[in-house]
C-alpha cells in the first residue's frame, strides 16, 4: 500500500486507469522518500477533509462511480488515517449505499467505534435504499438500545420501510415521546405509513392537526389516497388545496393524472394540463412523461405524442411511456419504431422497455423477433433479475401460439409469482389448450406459497367453459364464494358464461342477477349465452332492461344480439339492432358485425340479399363474413354462389381447411362427387389436414373424449351394443336414418356403421351406461353438430321415457363453437322446438315428447309423399300453442294430448 503512494513498483497501476482521472493526477504520489509520508499524514489527518497537501477528498468520492474504485479510496483513507473520522467513515458508508453494496456498507458501520445519530440515520437509509425494510426498523431499535435518541431525520425512512401495522403503531408511540409528531417531514411520513396501511382516516387526522402544511404535506396525502384507490378522496383533498391558495407543482400534478385515468375522468385531467401550461409547468420532465401516460390510457395516442415532442428534455422513462403508449392502443408498428429512436439517441433499454416490446412483436405476429428479444434478454441475465420479465416473454409467446416455447421459458422461472402461474394459464386457454390450462392450474393450487387470485379465477373459468367441464368449474365457483369475489364483474361475468356454454341457463340466469351490472360486460355475456340457446326475444328484451337501467351498449353487445338473432331466425329484429348500433350509438360496425348480420340473412334463406349486402359494405369483407355466406350456402344447398363464396375466402385466408370441408360437403348433399374428390384434393395439395371432431364427457370429475368411429375405449363393448339396442327400439318408434348427412360415397351398410359411430353417439351410450336415473347427460363439442344427430336425443329421450321408466335422461349436446347449444327440449330441421314450465310432471313431458316424435313422424310421411313441409309452416305454429295451452291448471295432461298419445302409439 505504501509503495502504491510513494512511487514503488506498484506506482504504475495508478497510471493504469485502475482510478479515473482525479486519482491518477493526487500531486503527492511521487518518488520522492518514505520521509515525506508521516509528515503527510499528519497534516492531513484533520476532520473536515480539506484539500491537504493538494488532496480533493470531495473530488475522490465524488468520482467513485462503482464499487471497485470505492473500495480504492476506501484503502486510500485507512492509509492516510481518515476513517478515525467519523464523518469521513459515514460519508464512505453512504457511498457504498449509494453504490448498492450493502454488505460493505454494513461493514465500514461495524468499524465505526463510536455511533452518533447521523451515522444510525445513515445505515437505516442504506437498508431502506436498498430494498431490506426489515433490517432498517431493526436498526431502529438498535439504536435504542445503544441509547442514541432519534431525530427527525431517522423517523421518515423507518415509516417508509414498516411493513407491520404493530412496528408502525410503536413507531408512532416514540415519535409522540420525542415531541417530533408535528415535524412536517415525520407528518407526512406517517400520512404516507398510514394510507399504505388502508387506515385512511387515521392518516387524514394527522394531515388535519398539522399546524403547518407545506407542499411536501398536501403531495402526501394525495398521493397515499391515489396510490390506495380513494381517487375521489384525492381529488376533494386536492380541490380543498385549492381553496387554501396553494399552487400545484409538478409532484401534484404527476400524481393526480394517473387517478383521472382510473377515474375515466378526462375533464379533470384536461383542465390540470390547462393548469400547466397556464403556470409555465409543460415542460416539466416528470409532468410530461405523466401527461403522456393519461393519454395513452384514453387511446388519445396522438395527444401523447404532441406532449412527447414538446419535451425540452427526455428521459428513458419518456421513451418508454411513448412506446407503452403505443404498445397499449394496439399500435406496434410504431411502439417497435419509438423502440429503435430511442437507441439511436443513447438510451438503453431497461426491463419496462423490453415488457413493451414484448407486447408489440406479439400483437405484430413477429416471430423472428420475438426469438431477438429472447437472445437478448438471455445475454443480460434478466430472467433471473426480475420475474416480471419471465412473465412478458412467457405472454409473447403464448400469443403468438407458441405454447410449447411459453412453456419451456416457465418451467425455467425459479421464482415464479402468481402472475407467472395465470400467463401460462392464459396462454394455454388462448391457445386452445383447456385441458393443459386446467393441469397448470392444478399444479398450481398445490403449491403454499403462490395463492389464487382474480385473475387465476378469470383465467381458468373460461379453460373449464371451453371443454364443458361443468363439474369443475362449480368448484372453482365455490372457491370463489369462499374468498368473496362473486361480486367481481370479471370473475362474475366469467361464470356466467361457463353455465351459459354448459347449458344451465338457470343458474345462468340467478348468478346475472347477483353480479354487478353497471357495466356492459355481465350484460353482454348473459346475452350472448341466451343467444346461443335460441332464446333471441328474451335477448332483446334483457337488450331493452339494460336500456332502462342507464347501462350504455358497446360493441359487443350488438355482436351479441346479433348472434343471437341470428340463431333464433330474427331477421327484422336483427336489422333492426344493425341499424340501432349506427344511428342512436354512433358505433360504426366492425367486420364481426357485419358477418353476424350475413349469417343472420343466410340462416334465413336469403342468399341473394347476404351477398348484395357483402357488395355493398363499405369495408372489405374478410374471412368471417365469406365464411358465414359459404356456410349458409352449405344449409340450403346452394353449390354455385358456395363456390364463389370459396374463392373469395382462398384469397382471404387460403390455409384454413374448414372452408374446404363445407365446399365439399355443399357437393356431396348435391351428389356431386367430382366436385367432392377435386374440393379435397385441393386441400390435400397444400398440406391442409381437418380438425377431427371429438365429443367429451365428464363424469366423476373425468372428462372421457370420444372421437369417430372410436375402439380404444376400455367399455367399448357395452358402449357399441348399447347403441344397437337404442337403434333398434328407436326404429320401433318411427325414426328412420337420414343417410344424407354421410357426405361419402359408400354402401348402405358402410353409411349405417359410419352413423351409428358418430362420437355424440358414442358418449351418449357411454353417459347412459355409466349414469344413475334422472341423472343429466352433458355431452360437449369441438365442431358443429350434424343436424342428424339433433333428431336422435329426441327419441332415445321417449324410448328412455316409456320403455325404462323412470330412467329420464335429459341429454344436452353442447358445442365449444358457441354458435348452437341443442338440448332435449329443443329440435332442429323436422323436430319442432317447444318450451314446458320447470314444475310440469315427469309424465307430462313424456306426452310432449310424444306428440314432437308424432309429428317428426307425419313430417316424413309428407316427404314420402313429395309434399315439402319446414318448421316454418302452420305445423310449428299449432304445436306451440297446443303446448302452452293444453295444459290445465294444475299441469295435467288433458283429452287433446291423451288423444295425440293414442295417434301415436297406433303410427
Amino acid at each position: 500500500m505504501l509503495k502504491l503512494l510513494s512511487g514503488g513498483r506498484l506506482l504504475p497501476n495508478c497510471k493504469s486507469n485502475y482510478f479515473p482521472k482525479p486519482f491518477c493526477s493526487i500531486r503527492y504520489l511521487r518518488t520522492s522518500s518514505y520521509s515525506n509520508i508521516p509528515n503527510f499524514i499528519q497534516i492531513s489527518s484533520n476532520e473536515s477533509g480539506s484539500n491537504d497537501q493538494g488532496i480533493d477528498i470531495d473530488l475522490l468520492f465524488h468520482s467513485s462511480t462503482n464499487t471497485h474504485l470505492a473500495k480504492r479510496l476506501h484503502a486510500l483513507l485507512i492509509v492516510l488515517g481518515k476513517v478515525q473520522s467519523l464523518f469521513i467513515s459515514t460519508r464512505l458508508l453512504n457511498l457504498y449505499s449509494n453504490l448498492g453494496n450493502i454488505c460493505l456498507c454494513q461493514q465500514t458501520f461495524d468499524h465505526i467505534t463510536k455511533k452518533d445519530v447521523y451515522t444510525w440515520n445513515s445505515i437505516i437509509s442504506a437498508y431502506v435504499r436498498n430494498g431490506i425494510p426489515s433490517e432498517a426498523v431493526n436498526c431502529l431499535y438498535k439504536m435504542l438500545k445503544y441509547e442514541v435518541k432519534p431525530d427527525f431525520y431517522t423517523f421518515p425512512p423507518v415509516l417508509k420501510a414498516c411493513w407491520n401495522l404493530n412496528d408502525g403503531s410503536r413507531i408512532h408511540s416514540l415519535i409522540l415521546k420525542t415531541g417530533l409528531e408535528w415535524d412536517v417531514f415525520v407528518a407526512a411520513s406517517l400520512v404516507h405509513m398510514y394510507c399504505r396501511f388502508g387506515l385512511f382516516d387515521a392518516a387524514y387526522q394527522i394531515f388535519t392537526n398539522m399546524p403547518y402544511r407545506d407542499m411536501g404535506c398536501w403531495n402526501a396525502i394525495i398521493s397515499g389516497f391515489c396510490q390506495n384507490g380513494k381517487g375521489e378522496k384525492a381529488l376533494e383533498v386536492l380541490d380543498e388545496m385549492k381553496l387554501e391558495g396553494i399552487k400545484m407543482d409538478s409532484v401534484t400534478v404527476s400524481t393526480i393524472l394517473p387517478v383521472c385515468a382510473q377515474m375515466d375522468d378526462m375533464v379533470q385531467g384536461r383542465l390540470t394540463h390547462l393548469y400547466v401550461i397556464k403556470h409555465g409547468l409543460e415542460h416539466d420532465l416528470f409532468v410530461g412523461n405523466a401527461f403522456i401516460n393519461f393519454y395513452a390510457k384514453f387511446g388519445e395516442v396522438e395527444h401523447a405524442q404532441k406532449v412527447f415532442d414538446s419535451l425540452v428534455i427526455r428521459d428513458l422513462i419518456s421513451w418508454n411511456s411513448i412506446i407503452a403508449a403505443y404498445e397499449q392502443n394496439n399500435n406496434p408498428d410504431y411502439a417497435l419504431n419509438f423502440f429503435n429512436k430511442m437507441q439511436m439517441d443513447g438510451f438503453k433499454p431497461d426491463l419496462l422497455t423490453i415488457v413493451s416490446i414484448a407486447s408489440s412483436i406479439a400483437q405484430s405476429r413477429d416471430s423472428q423477433s420475438s426469438r431477438c428479444v429472447h437472445g437478448f434478454i438471455q445475454r443480460r441475465c434478466w430472467f433471473e433479475k426480475d420475474v416480471i420479465i419471465g412473465n412478458a416473454v412467457v405472454d409473447m409467446y403464448a400469443k403468438l401460439g407458441d405454447a410449447d416455447s411459453a412453456r419451456k421459458l416457465f418451467d425455467k422461472i425459479l421464482l415464479k409469482d402468481v402472475v407467472s402461474w395465470n400467463t401460462m394459464i392464459t396462454g394455454y386457454g388462448q391457445n386452445g389448450l383447456a385441458n393443459e390450462a386446467i393441469d397448470v392450474y392444478h399444479t398450481m393450487v398445490e403449491i403454499e406459497h403462490v395463492t389464487p387470485n382474480q385473475g387465476t379465477l378469470a383465467s381458468i373459468i373460461p379453460a373449464y367453459a371451453h371443454i364443458g367441464a361443468l363439474k369443475e368449474g362449480t368448484t372453482t365457483h365455490g372457491r370463489v364464494l369462499k374468498t368473496g369475489q362473486l361480486l367481481d364483474v370479471f370473475i362474475g361475468t366469467c361464470l356466467i358464461d361457463l353455465y351459459g356454454k354448459c347449458g344451465d341457463m338457470e343458474d345462468t340466469m340467478k348468478l346475472f342477477y347477483e353480479v354487478p351490472k353497471s357495466s356492459s360486460v355481465p350484460w353482454n355475456a348473459v346475452i350472448s349465452c341466451l343467444g346461443i340457446h335460441g332464446h333471441g326475444e328474451t335477448s332483446l328484451k334483457l337488450f331493452r332492461n339494460m336500456l332502462d337501467d342507464g347501462v350504455q351498449p358497446d360493441t359487443i353487445t350488438f355482436i351479441s344480439l346479433l348472434s343471437a338473432c341470428s340463431h333464433s331466425g330474427l331477421v327484422e329484429q336483427g336489422e333492426w339492432c344493425f341499424n340501432v348500433m349506427q344511428n342512436d350509438y354512433g358505433i360504426k360496425p366492425s367486420l364481426k358485425h357485419y358477418g353476424c348480420l350475413v349469417d343472420l340473412l343466410g340462416r334465413a334463406g336469403q342468399l341473394e340479399k347476404a351477398y348484395n349486402f357483402i357488395k355493398n359494405m363499405p369495408l372489405q369483407p374478410d374471412a368471417s363474413v365469406w365464411g358465414a355466406l359459404l356456410g349458409a350456402c352449405r344449409i340450403h344447398g346452394n353449390a354455385d354462389l358456395g363456390k364463389l363464396a370459396l374463392d373469395r375466402l382462398l384469397e382471404v385466408d387460403p390455409d384454413n381447411v374448414g372452408y374446404y370441408i363445407l365446399l365439399s360437403n355443399i357437393y356431396a348433399n348435391a351428389g356431386k362427387w367430382d366436385g367432392v374428390n377435386r374440393v379435397r384434393s385441393l386441400a390435400n395439395s397444400k398440406g391442409l389436414k381437418k380438425t377431427p371432431g371429438w365429443s367429451s364427457i365428464e363424469l366423476n370429475n373425468k372428462m372421457e373424449v370420444f372421437y369417430t368411429g372410436n375402439y380404444s375405449h376400455p367399455q367399448c363393448d357395452q358402449i357399441y351394443e348399447e347403441l344397437e339396442n337404442l337403434m333398434t327400439k328407436m326404429k320401433i318408434l318411427g325414426y328412420i336414418p337420414d343417410y344424407s348427412f354421410v357426405l361419402q360415397d359408400v354402401e348402405e351398410d358402410e353409411k349405417q356403421h359410419i352413423l351409428t359411430s358418430h362420437s355424440e353417439r358414442l358418449a351418449i351410450a357411454y353417459g347412459i351406461i355409466n349414469t344413475p336415473a334422472r341423472t343429466p347427460i352433458r355431452i360437449f363439442k369441438n365442431l358443429r353438430i350434424p343436424s342428424i344427430i339433433h333428431t336422435v336425443p329426441i327419441f332415445l329421450l321417449y324410448e328412455l321415457v316409456f320403455w325404462e321408466v323412470p330412467l329420464l335422461h335429459l341429454i344436452k349436446i353442447l358445442q365449444t363453437s358457441g354458435l348452437q347449444v341443442m338440448s332435449a327440449f329443443r329440435a332442429s330441421l323436422l323436430l319442432v322446438p317447444f318450451k314446458l314450465p320447470s314444475t310440469t310432471p315427469t309424465y307430462t313431458i313424456a306426452f310432449a315428447f310424444a306428440s314432437t316424435c308424432l309429428r317428426n313422424l307425419q313430417l316424413q310421411v309428407y316427404k314420402r309423399r313429395n309434399k315439402r313441409m319446414t318448421t316454418n309452416d302452420n305445423a310449428e305454429v299449432e304445436l306451440r300453442s297446443f303446448l302452452s295451452n293444453r295444459l290445465d291448471p294444475l299441469g295435467q295432461p288433458s283429452r287433446e294430448i291423451m288423444g295425440i298419445m293414442g295417434q301415436f302409439m297406433q303410427v
